[in-house]
């Protein structure tokens, strides 16, 4: 009786464990990789990013004091890391682009406008091509974008 009470305890314990065990290994890689990409863009520690948020395997990074902005992304097939540096920066603003004759939204972008060259680039932030199971993580997405655009935009203005 005793055998197998230990026994199925073990069997409990060990189907319990064995997720736990792999999710945080999964967060400390992700973790050590994170840093060592916000490591690779500090310029000689020029850019300390002091804001960071995390949200649907996206990252952005926001280092108010020198004004530089690091957006990572790791939910395409290759992960994509974007730098910017604000001081070169005029304005930031959102571009959402829907399918035609519908709601559904292909993709959101940050567009930088430069002070000197007048010139505008966008950053994907959000396609619907990344998105597993279609347009589940837009609304969050978008909320987190629009958040992060007026924060950028505050950065930018001071």
């Amino acid at each position: 009786m005793d055998t197998s009470v230990t026994i199925i305890g073990l069997v409990l314990t060990l189907i319990i464990a064995i997720p736990l065990f792999y999710s945080m290994r999964s967060s400390s890689i992700n973790k050590a990789k994170i840093k060592a990409i916000k490591n690779k863009f500090s310029q000689n520690n020029r850019f300390n990013f002091e804001i960071t948020e995390t949200q649907n395997k996206k990252v952005l990074a926001l280092a108010e004091k020198n004004k530089g902005f690091l957006l990572m992304d790791f939910n395409a097939k290759e992960e994509v890391v974007y730098f910017v540096d604000l001081n070169t920066i005029q304005s930031c603003k959102l571009i959402s682009t829907t399918e035609i004759n519908s709601d559904t939204v292909l993709k959101i972008e940050f567009e930088f406008q430069y002070k000197e060259s007048k010139k505008a680039d966008c950053l994907s932030f959000y396609k619907i091509e990344n998105d597993q199971i279609g347009q589940v993580c837009l609304y969050e997405d978008h909320q987190l974008a629009k958040k992060w655009t007026k924060m950028i935009q505050n950065c930018i203005t001071i």
